[in-house]
């Protein structure tokens, strides 16, 4: 069931990100709000997720999903469909081509699947538990950097955890001599991370529908990933250590001195 639901999800995110490139394409049409400090919402954010839901819906009715903007609904099925229409609002509503469709799906405590697509690059990355990872279709591999200064961490930043928890990260990491990368899109920084674009990527809290694809990628790409439970992310998020593992240790030392 898992490469079924795999190529039903790699499909879906693309419909997806092509529609999302349509409102992006007549930005000046779309309707803006605020939910929060960093955290803005358009129409395309929940036309985009309501096309992915009527799709899933459709194909597997039993389902549940958790996305974004509508909440939950409850499945019987045992798999959770886990959507973010668009994961870097902030960049889509400014004209930044830096956001993407993330899709993930979690079986009996298991994120078993995870697509993100990259609609202004024509950039697909995809995994499936213990099947690799891959991008438009050729193996993903993780950075084989030995050391915070050969590549870029990136780190990640959030309106709902204490800004000092992203300073206290970059200033540790630029006294190691390392580089700190941010593109608005924890779903796309955590993909380049599992691409070995970045070693590696840290952030004091996700939540599920940016991270649980991503942080199966890195997994399969070979990366290392800080314990986690799904099931708990699904509830209320979690917090984020990735990397190579010739980085890993050094990594989550600078997420463990910096975050509360």
């Amino acid at each position: 069931m898992t490469s079924e639901r795999l190529d039903f999800a790699k499909t879906l995110a693309i419909k997806a990100g092509d529609l999302g490139l349509t409102y992006f394409r007549r930005l000046d049409e779309l309707t803006i709000s605020a939910k929060g400090h960093q955290d803005l919402v358009s129409e395309a954010d929940r036309d985009v997720e309501t096309l992915v839901r009527d799709e899933i819906a459709k194909a597997y009715p039993t389902d549940g999903i958790l996305g974004e903007e509508h909440g939950v609904v409850a499945g019987t099925s045992g798999y959770t469909w886990v959507i973010d229409p668009i994961d870097g609002t902030a960049n889509f509503v400014t004209s930044i081509p830096q956001w993407c469709v993330v899709l993930s799906c979690v079986y009996e405590g298991q994120v078993i699947l995870g697509v993100t697509h990259d609609p202004c690059h024509n950039e697909t990355f995809w995994a499936a538990k213990g099947q690799g990872a891959f991008i438009n279709g050729k193996p993903m591999k993780i950075s084989d950097s030995e050391s915070l200064a050969n590549g870029s961490l990136g780190i990640g930043f959030n309106g709902r955890t204490r800004a000092e928890d992203a300073n206290n990260c970059i200033s540790a990491l630029i006294d190691q001599g390392g580089v700190f990368f941010r593109n608005a899109s924890g779903g796309l920084m955590l993909a380049y991370a599992a691409s070995g674009r970045l070693i590696g990527y840290v952030e004091s809290h996700m939540n599920a529908w940016d991270c649980l694809a991503g942080m199966l990628m890195v997994e399969e790409a070979g990366g290392k990933v800080e314990a986690y439970s799904a099931d708990e992310a699904l509830v209320k998020g979690t917090r984020v250590v990735v990397a190579g593992p010739g980085v890993y240790d050094a990594v989550r030392e600078i997420a463990q001195k910096s975050f509360a």
